[in-house]
């Protein structure tokens, strides 16, 4: 009898080529399987090396089971991989521009980067995608997925409890935070302006004299210069704290004592000529204000379909904006407690792992 029901279990399969980034978008497509694993599918995923430690420690996703599969889309051949998915009842992949005949049962093609150059739905990809489901991370993402006619279905992430149950009243610190990748391309975080406008800040604003700027993210090999770059131009300022590929639990800590949360990224870019610069969701701001921590995110992509401008957060355009919210708050504790509750409730009516996983059953299932 066990082994006929370990017959019968249905498998789903994920090839991300970005995934030893490990940031939100991992996060997110990664939460999707741990969902199905909870359903009674096996998961596995094409990587050559095992990486369940780090999803495990850096994204907080333990599984019950995960089997790293040879990566046949690094090496495999067109058959190969048609062999090898026929065994599988639900393939996910990230798409990096290129696309591939799948053999699973139903393919779901992630879509994290509003980038029209990686969707170029020439004849020869229109075929390879026949029988597949585009999926988005978003209402931004989703919307210019629409315009470019590719009809995807929405799956939003969710923010973990540990976020969402921080106590409204949790005792903050003197601390601004910036939370991200330290990178700088794409939808840079830009930590760089994070660290130039502190200082200013500082300069122009007495009261926020003694806070500090904490700024978090992982950062690969690949991205060591820029990082060294941004510690060179806060060399002068000891307030200034770098976190990089920190713990789990320490990034909850920052979110829960920091008062106030900064983000950059789309700073200066035309979104309507390259949305793929911008924040394509916000799961940082969303952590942040999880944690009754109050928001501030320049106003592009998707912190515009998250944030409601002096409600549950704010949305500033410019350097002389950010500094007029901010003093006006930081004198208002009324509103300061207003808007931490209305954006804890925001994130727990919304982005709650029950709203997350019925979402994913519904779509999936």
């Amino acid at each position: 009898m066990k082994n006929n029901m370990q017959m019968t279990r249905k498998k789903v399969g994920l090839y991300d080529p970005f995934l030893d980034v490990m940031g939100g978008g991992e996060r997110h497509i990664i939460s999707i399987l741990q969902v199905l694993e909870s359903e009674g599918y096996d998961v596995s995923i094409f990587w050559d090396t095992d990486l369940t430690k780090q999803i495990e420690n850096t994204l907080n996703l333990p599984f019950r089971s995960l089997t790293f599969a040879k990566n046949i889309f690094k090496k495999g051949t067109a058959f190969e991989r048609l062999k090898a998915l026929q065994k599988y009842d639900m393939l996910f992949y990230v798409t990096d521009g290129s696309y591939f005949v799948s053999s699973a049962r139903k393919t779901y093609i992630f879509c994290m980067v509003p980038d029209k150059k990686l969707y170029n739905m020439n004849l020869a990809n229109r075929a390879k995608t026949a029988h597949s489901q585009f999926i988005s991370n978003s209402i931004f993402t989703n919307n210019l997925l629409e315009k470019w006619s590719l009809h995807p279905t929405a799956i939003l992430p969710y923010i973990a409890e540990e976020f969402i149950n921080t106590p409204a009243r949790y005792p903050k610190e003197r601390i601004i935070l910036s939370v991200g990748r330290f990178f700088p391309h794409l939808h840079s975080k830009r930590q760089d302006i994070a660290i130039k406008w502190f200082s200013q800040l500082k300069k122009q604003l007495p009261e926020f004299k003694d806070f500090t700027l904490h700024l978090a993210g992982s950062a690969t090999s690949g991205d060591k210069n820029y990082l060294k770059e941004l510690r060179l131009l806060s060399a002068h300022d000891d307030s200034i704290v770098f976190h990089e590929n920190i713990s789990y639990e320490k990034l909850v800590s920052l979110y829960q004592s920091a008062q106030y949360y900064w983000h950059f990224a789309g700073f200066d870019v035309d979104e309507t000529i390259h949305p793929e610069k911008t924040e394509h969701l916000g799961i940082a701001p969303l952590e942040a204000m999880a944690s009754a921590c109050i928001t501030f995110a320049y106003k592009a992509g998707g912190p515009k379909e998250l944030i409601f401008n002096g409600r549950n957060g704010y949305l500033f355009e410019d350097q002389k904006q950010l500094f007029f919210l901010m003093h006006q708050v930081h004198q208002n504790s009324k509103q300061q407690n207003i808007v931490k509750a209305t954006a804890q409730k925001f994130v727990q009516d919304n982005f709650s792992y029950e709203v997350f996983a019925d979402r994913v059953k519904e779509v999936l299932l």
